[in-house]
């Protein structure tokens, strides 16, 4: 391998770069602006439903249990209404996301210590937020309830009853639960995983479209001669992504960093060699720039965004497809941007996943090597 032969490629491919605006603009600009479009658009954390409310009973009692409704945050009354028919509009109009009626003999049984009981409507066309919101009212009517033992104990002269067991939940990790701190992480792999193959995907591709490969062939570059030039422009660009998504997780996102950057950007060196690389084995095959960046969306997008574990958990997934998810590398790096940003964890807890990208890397790029032998055969 002589290396004056790839820094002379990179060089050229480096002055290609810069002289096209588009190959420059998609290699920086497009991350920022998937970043910031998921970032703020996608969230999946459940806070101020929008709720109706049929108090039937107009009792201190029942507005004392709406008010416990009205002061959290999970919660926001947006109507009261006087009917069934009236709940159902608000939520067929999307004023609503859920209704809460309240019987006629709710204080009468609840003051009777008989049991009542008080209706929830969910809106279930939005089944997660509708299953996390249901959840979130349950935990306040227990509490509510709780509460009104305890008053009816003490007003009957009695001691109160503590309970025998008392949950005491801690939250590691991500205290607040913010989904933002989990979704960030795991945006920047699939962002990266897309954008890495897409730019590489073209290169090779628009050197036979653009007749310009024949003069390379007769020069004396070695087939992975060229290959490491070409990787390695887009390899500082991508390097360069990494780099300004850690500073928009932190000054514009507020993600925690509790790792090394050191270990950050180490991986997502190992992690952009081999996507990169699968960019120019597809770019070696396909030979034709449309249809390999068509190859190279198709290949990364769908896989790293449904089976790397960045939505759902792999474990929630049918066992096939938990199978499917191990060849996927965007898998290991979200596993490692969420070990190293939430965890703070080190390559000794991260060593498995930081091994399978390194050989998802060597394999591609060895494969794209033979390949591209061959065509020069």
């Amino acid at each position: 391998m002589r290396y004056s032969r790839i820094k002379a490629v990179a060089v050229k491919e480096f002055i290609h770069i810069m002289r096209d605006p588009r190959s420059l603009g998609m290699a920086i600009f497009i991350p920022m602006l998937l970043l910031l479009l998921f970032g703020y658009a996608l969230s999946l954390d459940v806070d101020r439903v929008p709720l109706a409310i049929w108090d039937q009973d107009q009792s201190p009692l029942s507005r004392d249990f709406i008010s416990r409704f009205d002061g959290s945050p999970y919660f926001k009354i947006n109507s009261y209404v006087s009917s069934y028919r009236d709940a159902e509009l608000a939520i067929d109009k999307r004023d609503a996301m859920a209704a809460i009626i309240i019987p006629y003999d709710f204080s009468a049984k609840a003051g009777k210590s008989a049991k009542g009981s008080v209706q929830l409507i969910l809106d279930g066309s939005d089944s997660n937020t509708a299953t996390i919101a249901s959840g979130y009212a349950d935990m306040i009517t227990s509490l509510w309830s709780e509460d009104l033992i305890l008053k009816k104990i003490q007003k009957a002269g009695g001691r109160p009853v503590l309970n025998p067991v008392e949950l005491r939940p801690r939250v590691w990790f991500n205290y607040d639960l913010e989904s933002r701190n989990y979704i960030i992480p795991g945006l920047i792999a699939v962002i990266m995983m897309v954008i890495s193959a897409l730019l590489t995907s073209l290169t090779i591709a628009r050197e036979w479209e653009q007749g310009t490969m024949e003069q390379l062939i007769s020069t004396p570059v070695k087939g992975h001669e060229l290959i490491f030039g070409k990787l390695l422009p887009y390899f500082i660009i991508g390097m360069t992504d990494v780099a300004i998504a850690v500073i928009m997780g932190e000054f514009l996102f507020h993600v925690p960093m509790r790792g090394s950057l050191v270990m950050l950007f180490f991986m997502s060196g190992v992690f952009l060699a081999g996507a990169l690389s699968l960019g120019i084995l597809i770019s070696i095959i396909a030979k034709n720039q449309f249809l390999a960046s068509q190859v190279a969306m198709i290949m990364t997008f769908l896989p790293s965004f449904l089976l790397s574990g960045f939505m759902s958990a792999i474990s929630n997934m049918p066992k096939p497809l938990q199978i499917a998810t191990h060849v996927i590398p965007a898998r290991y790096f979200v596993t490692i941007l969420k070990g190293i940003y939430l965890k703070g964890a080190g390559l000794r807890v991260l060593a498995a996943e930081a091994s399978l990208l390194a050989v998802f890397g060597i394999i591609v790029m060895v494969v794209a090597n033979k390949k591209f032998k061959k065509k020069l055969g």
